[in-house]
């Protein structure tokens, strides 16, 4: 027949192991609830990209990096959930600026084949997920954003995601960054009203830039530079915010 211990009942469960039990119950609901919600982004991951596909993305390796990159990650914790991340249109990220729908973002990305060993100038970094993207492909990402906040938050999500080939720059994305010139593609994911000069001197020849164009009415324009000579081709309409530029000294 058991005792007692110090006058402690039979079978009664001491009041600290009674709140060990509640501490461990909850990390273990917290961990169920975590793993499940994991779950649920990898899901709506995939279904963004079986949508790409049915929007007639084709490219394995761009479909493979939109799969394995997660987007939610890149908007600003206070935004993160006003508008489902995975869904295919754009969602705020601060300061008036959004991070871009799914379909634009693989269709950019597909028209200027970033690969690994390719140097690729961004324009407007926003979030991150751009940059994230042409990382994942093996290219060596120069990123130049005008915001400071949104270019350090780019900055440590991208770091924090383990991608040392991207560089981040705060400035103005009409300069470009002719230090680390030239680059084989350059993508601008914001509207100006004209082709920046300093970007198509900086870009290689044979290579291509992607951008959108215009101020209220806009269209994507693909350009592509042989030697001398410059073939602008307009594409499908859009809707990004206006490049900004930087103020003068």
């Amino acid at each position: 027949m058991r005792q007692a211990v110090s006058g402690q009942k039979v079978g009664a469960i001491p009041a600290m192991g009674g709140k060990r039990i509640v501490l461990v119950a909850a990390a273990l609901a917290l961990l169920a609830w975590s793993c499940a919600a994991s779950a649920n982004l990898e899901e709506s991951r995939r279904g963004m990209v079986n949508l790409l596909r049915r929007y007639g993305i084709a490219d394995e390796d761009v479909l493979g990096a939109m799969a394995e990159v997660p987007r939610h990650l890149y908007i600003p914790e206070e935004y993160r959930w006003l508008r489902d991340p995975y869904g295919d249109h754009a969602c705020p990220i601060g300061h008036g600026q959004t991070i871009s729908q799914p379909y634009i973002v693989a269709y950019m990305t597909e028209q200027i084949d970033p690969a690994p060993g390719k140097k690729v100038l961004e324009i407007g970094t926003g979030s991150g997920y751009q940059a994230a993207i042409l990382a994942e492909l093996g290219a060596e990402v120069y990123t130049i954003e005008i915001i400071p906040e949104l270019a350090e938050h780019a900055d440590s999500v991208l770091e924090s995601q383990g991608y040392e080939n991207v560089h981040v720059l705060t400035g103005d994305g009409y300069l470009g960054w002719p230090e680390h010139s030239p680059f084989d593609a350059v993508i601008v994911t914001c509207a100006p009203e004209e082709i920046p000069r300093a970007l198509v001197e900086q870009l290689a020849d044979g290579g291509r830039m992607i951008l959108p164009l215009g101020d209220r009415l806009q269209r994507l324009v693909i350009l592509e530079k042989e030697a001398d000579s410059v073939r602008v081709t307009e594409d499908m309409p859009v809707r990004f915010v206006p490049m900004v530029h930087g103020e003068e000294e």
